[in-house]
């Protein structure tokens, strides 16, 4: 397994931690989207905070969250599902000194099966993603958490270490078990070193819990997943409706489009979008009452 996480719980239940490795992911991410050293860091960050919001979910859930601010790389955009797949985009990719922009917020998306998706949004406390995230947690879910992510970019600008913790405080609060991690945390080198020395899930769990009793609850795999597809992209073009398609057709004559998260691309040539639109006329004649 290359990319992967570990959710573990302590005996007590009152504390839950996730750990993962998201190194490939993130190369994969990267190399998808051309960015470089500074926006590679932010994206990885990004997305391995979404490789753990993703595995607090319940089957068959998504998370999605948007950091907007005024600094270069303007977004970053990330969605995760309960299964590992994880994907996401930075606005300005090809940023290369540091984002040093404050100002702005987070929104947290939640589709959990119900008929409106949950959503959530704080101003930026840091513009640090990890700290961001963790304040999100906090501050809108009312549950404690602390978020360390680390990203290690090479000189030829490929990644060679991603991944992170999380770690959240649950009811009955153990103040001696969350006392000593919030030191440890305090004390510990940053994670991108920790994983360029080759740390994986578990043994960065071991360094924070030492002397903790705790579960393994989990171990699963975690993978750069696009949910994009050619059905999605014609819905697309049918919402857009019968006119502005015609008047597509007539303007451009085919139709090229590229998903923002995986840079995948998907044509329809005029034959199809003549085919699209002629199916919507046809729905539209069988929903027409008689008069």
């Amino acid at each position: 397994m290359s990319d992967y996480l570990v959710r573990i719980i302590t005996k007590s239940g009152s504390v839950r931690a996730l750990a993962c490795v998201t190194t490939e992911l993130v190369g994969e991410a990267c190399r998808r989207h051309g960015t470089l050293p500074t926006a590679s860091a932010a994206l990885g960050r990004a997305l391995t905070g979404g490789a753990l919001f993703g595995a607090l979910l319940k089957t068959g859930q998504r998370v999605a969250f948007r950091f907007e601010g005024n600094g270069p790389l303007k977004k970053i955009v990330v969605e995760a599902e309960s299964n590992g797949a994880v994907s996401g985009y930075v606005g300005v990719p090809e940023v290369e000194l540091p984002d040093r922009g404050r100002a702005g917020f987070l929104t947290v998306t939640k589709d959990l099966g119900l008929k409106e998706p949950y959503k959530g949004m704080v101003q930026l406390y840091t513009s640090e993603i990890a700290e961001d995230l963790a304040y999100y947690l906090t501050s809108s879910e009312q549950i404690p958490s602390a978020v360390g992510l680390g990203v290690f970019v090479e000189p030829d600008q490929t990644v060679s270490a991603a991944g992170g913790f999380l770690i959240q405080a649950l009811p009955p609060e153990d103040a001696e078990a969350v006392d000593t991690l919030m030191e440890r945390i305090d004390k510990m080198p940053p994670v991108t070193e920790l994983l360029r020395q080759g740390k994986s899930p578990e043994e960065l769990l071991e360094l924070l819990f030492a002397g903790i009793p705790y579960d393994t609850l989990e171990k699963r795999a975690l993978a750069f997943c696009c949910s994009c597809s050619r059905e999605k992209v014609e819905r697309a073009l049918i919402a857009m409706g019968k006119e502005e398609l015609r008047r597509y057709i007539d303007e451009q004559g085919e139709a090229s489009v590229t998903c923002e998260f995986c840079r995948e691309g998907y044509r329809f040539s005029r034959e199809e979008l003549e085919g699209i639109l002629a199916g919507m006329e046809k729905g539209a004649s069988k929903t027409e009452s008689p008069r």
